[in-house]
């Protein structure tokens, strides 16, 4: 099958017909609409802040080679953006490597995890192991339901080989951290602000229209955005992590 043919059906689908849906520049429920069409009315420090995020993606410096395309494999299952125009998907792993090479924290760490630069590189020996374990590849060259039945296990706290790895770090925390940083890269972008309908940062302009739930000037109307996850995919139906057993609120549990 060609690369074109396996992107295809990556792509949601369209829920009346069956069909992959077409690549767009920006999916979503907002068509059309572009938070940065409101620099004009932002400091120039926050203008500059947000364009350099458009365009400079930050290039990978804290992982290596083959830590880099497992990293990128592994979001591409957390976040697909398949749907997106390939020059407009929001590069999260780029992101996530710029955190760990500045070694940026966010103040505490749990006392069953490692430093967030050591969990991830324990974290691709795990993603690694369990897919040869599995199904005798490499992470990157399985197909996307195994991609996701190698990250599923993870998701579940039952993850079926790397053990010495889990007993260095909580699978959960793990899967937190990752899913969170994840998150965090991709709705930190302007792109997926215009997926959402976010008008950027509000200062200096502030808000007009604070009562009744009237749109600002600057918005736009919903338009529903219909999809289906693909048939390779076990992300559609919402299950909780793992046991639950453990701490949900990140100050916790943690070392400060």
């Amino acid at each position: 099958m060609s690369d074109v043919e396996t992107e295809r059906q990556h792509r949601p689908v369209d829920p009346n017909t069956g069909e992959p849906l077409s690549l767009v520049r920006q999916p979503g429920y907002y068509p059309g609409y572009s938070t940065l069409a409101q620099k004009a009315f932002w400091d120039a420090k926050t203008r500059s802040v947000i364009l350099h995020r458009v365009n400079d993606t930050p290039a990978i410096r804290f992982f290596n080679v083959h830590q880099e395309a497992v990293m990128k494999a592994v979001c591409d299952r957390i976040i697909p953006q398949h749907d997106r125009d390939p020059a407009y998907r929001i590069p999260i792993v780029n992101y996530i490597d710029e955190r760990l090479y500045e070694n940026q924290i966010d103040g505490y760490r749990y006392e069953n995890m490692p430093s967030d630069r050591d969990a991830y590189q324990l974290a691709v020996e795990a993603f690694e192991a369990i897919a040869q374990s599995h199904h005798e590849h490499s992470f990157v060259d399985l197909d996307a339901h195994a991609q996701d039945e190698v990250l599923k296990s993870i998701h579940d706290g039952n993850a079926p080989a790397a053990r010495e790895i889990w007993e260095r770090m909580s699978i959960q925390n793990f899967w937190k951290l990752l899913v969170g940083d994840c998150a965090a890269a991709y709705y930190s972008h302007p792109w997926a602000w215009d997926e959402i309908g976010f008008g950027g940062p509000a200062y200096p302009r502030g808000y007009m229209r604070v009562e009744g739930g009237e749109p600002e000037p600057w918005e736009v109307d919903e338009v529903r955005y219909e999809w289906q996850a693909p048939p390779d995919s076990l992300s559609d139906v919402y299950e909780p992590t793992g046991s639950g057993s453990e701490h949900s609120h990140p100050g916790q549990g943690a070392t400060h």
